[in-house]
């Protein structure tokens, strides 16, 4: 091989990596998140987690990057580690599919039908397709499915230029007696765990040597130990991704590195083991990019079915390595993890992480304010402590949840993804204030009580009412941001206009007791205040039903969106007021 053949490598195996990553970003783009969904769901069984781990892998071409997912979701708390440990024996199974993608650029034949499975005949034609969608279709998908299709061209190009580049060694002398040493089961598994941790991915290991195979002196003997060593060196991802996550989030990452080990010893070990008695005469017949394929898929698939039913006991091996402290505390409140940086290499995996944060930040702060409003019924030092501690973590949700946004608009990001990141910016900061505002509810009260004050029956009854419809729109402002139910959201605007007439009324209706002696001023402003606190988590409610509804509209003018629906529904809104005022009627 000359200077001119090296740089044809170097350039095939580049082409070959820009196209697996092109790939595997422009599907995670186009899944918007549902691959991460699916594999935050429990599976019922270890086989139906480990086929879904298979599916995942197969899409993303990459059982490093599902482990490395599985981490993530395992240190957030989202994954328990037995279903984890489902997945990842999966993805080891799903990953082999691109081999076989792959071993179409060694088709041998001159026949029409062999000519046009060679990636020569069919990889420019995906090339204009996808091409053609993503500089002459507007449609975001088609797009992004372009994009897939131009990434796949890239690596079956780069796959064939590979093997073009490496045709001329099975000429070159020594180089057959090279691949030799590598039968040596040791040596061959050292050399190809090396090569996948450099290269970072097994299905670039694979790859390169599927097309070296095209020379005619790689043999089954030297290619089955480098394809096992490959599945070990595939661990390195998930065990780097894994430092200074939680135990679990360790865990997770070991049972991936001793499902490899494992399989790797025992199937070897057996192998060799039945080979002298039996002495396979193909372990020197040289291998085919088919060949490499199937042995591929077959020992991977082995390895699962061996190791799947003991699944447990993979756990518990994993908890013997990574051991728990003398002591295991839950932690508090304050301590658990919102977002997990690793995803922000992954967009849409990123986006979907951030939702499912902040859905957890809205539920702690509903929860704030109605702590807050039973402590109005009731005072409890209990929700005291409660509501002060939901404040600190709701604030620490804003701060960290707002910094992972900021760095995650920065990444290339589809439309939908990039609505939702405009819907999740701006709706944190309602959610936060809401929790603020049953703080300020709960002072209230507090200083009530300091002062030995409290209430008349009279406006606790009429409180009760307000409350009730705080409540209400809470529960659907919640509804609305965890679903995104544009629809949803128009049923937010008249409750909330009820709400702002409610606190009127009771504002008349203490100046009325104040001049006729039943009241006190001082309760007069703690009354104040805490209707007033009530209004605006009604307007943050509102807030959050208009951000719904003008992202999913593409519209961005709050003034103009409120003054449509109030004023040109040709009465419609007033009517949805009046039907909702009577529901919320005071005593």
């Amino acid at each position: 091989m000359d200077i001119f053949g090296i740089l044809s490598l170097i350039g095939g195996l580049a082409f070959f990596l820009y196209g697996i990553q092109l790939m595997g970003s422009s599907i995670e783009k186009v899944s918007g998140g549902r691959l991460e969904r699916l594999l935050e769901k429990p599976a019922s069984s270890p086989v139906r987690a480990a086929l879904l781990g298979a599916g995942v892998a197969g899409l993303l071409q990459s059982s490093a990057a599902t482990t490395v997912m599985v981490v993530g979701f395992v240190n957030s708390g989202i994954m328990k580690l037995t279903q984890a440990a489902g997945i990842i024996i999966g993805a080891n199974v799903g990953t082999t599919v691109t081999a076989w993608i792959l071993s179409l650029c060694g088709l041998e034949g001159s026949s029409f039908w062999i000519r046009m499975c060679r990636p020569s005949a069919f990889a420019p034609v995906l090339a204009a397709v996808g091409v053609i969608w993503l500089f002459f279709v507007k449609n975001e998908k088609k797009k992004d499915a372009g994009l897939i299709l131009v990434g796949f061209s890239i690596m079956l190009s780069g796959m064939g230029a590979m093997i073009q580049a490496m045709r001329p060694l099975g000429e070159v002398p020594g180089f057959q007696g090279m691949l030799l040493a590598f039968a040596t089961p040791i040596l061959g598994i050292i050399a190809g765990a090396v090569l996948t941790a450099l290269l970072q991915s097994s299905t670039v290991s694979v790859g390169l040597l599927q097309a070296l195979s095209v020379t005619g002196t790689v043999t089954y003997g030297a290619a089955i130990p480098i394809i096992l060593g490959g599945n070990i060196g595939t661990c390195v991802f998930a065990m780097f991704s894994a430092a200074g996550a939680s135990k679990n989030a360790k865990r997770a990452a070991v049972m991936h590195l001793y499902f490899n080990l494992i399989g790797a010893v025992v199937l070897l070990g057996v192998f060799y083991l039945l080979n002298s008695f039996l002495n396979f005469s193909f372990l020197m017949a040289s291998a085919s990019p088919v060949g490499i394929a199937a042995a591929h898929t077959l020992f991977n698939l082995i390895t699962a079915v061996l190791i799947l039913p003991f699944t447990g006991g993979l756990k518990k091996l994993a908890c013997m390595t990574v051991r728990d402290g003398a002591s295991v505390e839950p932690r508090p409140l304050q301590k658990v993890q919102i977002v997990d940086e690793r995803f922000l290499g992954a967009p849409a995996f990123a986006i979907e992480q951030s939702r499912q944060a902040a859905i957890q930040m809205a539920k702690r702060a509903r929860e704030n304010l109605f702590e807050a409003m039973d402590l109005v019924r009731e005072y409890s030092p209990e929700k005291i402590k409660r509501i002060g501690e939901l404040e600190s973590v709701v604030d620490r949700y804003e701060d960290e949840l707002g910094s992972f946004l900021i760095k995650l608009g920065r990444k290339n990001l589809t439309e939908g993804d990039s609505h939702t990141l405009s819907i999740l910016s701006h709706c944190i900061r309602d959610f936060e204030r809401i929790s603020d505002h049953a703080f300020n509810i709960m002072e209230t009260v507090q200083r009530m009580h300091d002062n030995h004050v409290k209430f008349s029956d009279k406006a606790v009854r009429e409180l009760e009412v307000l409350m009730r419809a705080v409540r209400d729109i809470a529960d659907s402002a919640f509804e609305v941001f965890s679903s995104q139910d544009a629809r949803l959201s128009q049923t937010i605007e008249p409750l909330e206009e009820v709400i702002d007439e409610l606190k009127r009324e009771l504002n008349r209706r203490h100046i009325r007791r104040l001049r006729e002696g039943e009241c006190t001023i001082e309760l007069g402003f703690s009354l104040a205040d805490i209707t007033t606190s009530l209004e605006r988590v009604a307007d943050h409610c509102s807030n959050i039903a208009v951000c719904i509804s003008q992202v999913k509209e593409d519209m961005y003018d709050t003034h103009e969106y409120l003054d449509t629906m109030k004023y040109e529904d040709d009465g419609f809104f007033r009517g949805q007021v009046s039907e909702i005022q009577e529901k919320y009627i005071l005593p």
